[in-house]
C-alpha cells in the first residue's frame, strides 16, 4: 500500500507529463501522439485515485468499524457509496 508522499511523487510526475502535452500542443504535434499521452495521464491519475481509495478503506473505514459508534460506521458507509457513485460518472 502506498503513502500520501508516494502519491504526491506520482502527481508531480503527472504534472510534468501535462506540461509535456502543453508543449506538444504548442508545437502542433500530431493529434494521435497527444491523445496517447493524454490516455497515459488518465491511467496514472486513475492509479493514484485507486491507491488513495484503498488506503482510505483499509485505514479510515476499518478503524471506524473497529472503534467507531454505529453512527460513525453509517457515515463511513455513506461516504464510500457517494465516492463510488462519483467514480461511475467518469
Amino acid at each position: 500500500m502506498t503513502t500520501h508522499e508516494e502519491e504526491l511523487t506520482r502527481l508531480k510526475r503527472i504534472e510534468g507529463q501535462i506540461r509535456g502535452i502543453q508543449k506538444m500542443i504548442e508545437e502542433k504535434r500530431y493529434c494521435i501522439d497527444i491523445l496517447i499521452q493524454l490516455s497515459s495521464i488518465v491511467g496514472a491519475i486513475k492509479a493514484v485515485e485507486e491507491n488513495i481509495l484503498e488506503r482510505h478503506l483499509r485505514n479510515c473505514v476499518k478503524t471506524s468499524f473497529l472503534e467507531g459508534d454505529p453512527e460513525e460506521k453509517n457515515k463511513k458507509i455513506e461516504e464510500v457509496i457517494d465516492v463510488l457513485r462519483k467514480f461511475r460518472r467518469y
